[in-house]
């Protein structure tokens, strides 16, 4: 799995792109909640799910049923005063979606693990993406302090947090060009 850190800054990254307006905190608060929230399957090992059930490690929680689920209970619950299926409502879903949604992207680009089940509960096949330039995060808060942990971290700055800050830059930098323009 790419590190908690990385999922937070996705999310932040792409809260930055998603809307050049000023946020209220919960709306950042829930974007990082949601970003690594699919990771609580992790819990499931102490209470005996096998990695390759269904509630297992990179199962349900990590499936874009899942990240759906979410989005609407997320808009629904913390967003009241945007109007039911009005346009602010599904920009809001669809961002939570996408948030939630990229912490299986980001996990299927690790070079370790089952792979990503994007299809249940319909289809139980794991996938990985082609390209897997992301070193797996230890699940062990532990061993993420160590010379391995720094060589994940560099390698997700590398691959992940750069070409975010590029999307999230030129987002900025149209809207301030659009804004300047008559």
């Amino acid at each position: 799995m790419a590190s908690g850190l990385t999922h937070i800054f996705t999310a932040v990254a792409l809260g930055k792109t998603y809307t050049g307006e000023k946020m209220p905190p919960r709306f950042w608060v829930l974007a990082a909640v949601c970003a690594v929230l699919p990771d609580l399957d992790v819990l499931g090992f102490h209470y005996g799910i096998k990695y390759a059930d269904l509630f297992g490690h990179r199962g349900f929680t990590h499936s874009l049923l899942f990240a759906l689920l979410l989005s609407l209970a997320v808009v629904t619950t913390a967003f009241r005063m945007a109007p039911a299926l009005s346009k602010t409502w599904w920009g809001l879903a669809g961002f939570f979606f996408t948030v939630t949604a990229s912490h299986g992207v980001l996990d299927a680009m690790t070079d370790k693990g089952y792979g990503i089940a994007f299809f249940l509960p319909f289809d139980s096949t794991r996938y990985f993406l082609p390209w897997r330039p992301i070193y797996a995060s230890p699940m062990r808060i532990s061993r993420f302090f160590s010379q391995a942990g720094l060589e994940i971290v560099a390698g997700e700055v590398l691959w992940i947090w750069a070409p975010l800050t590029l999307v999230a830059a030129s987002a900025w930098l149209y809207r301030r060009k659009k804004r300047s323009c008559p």
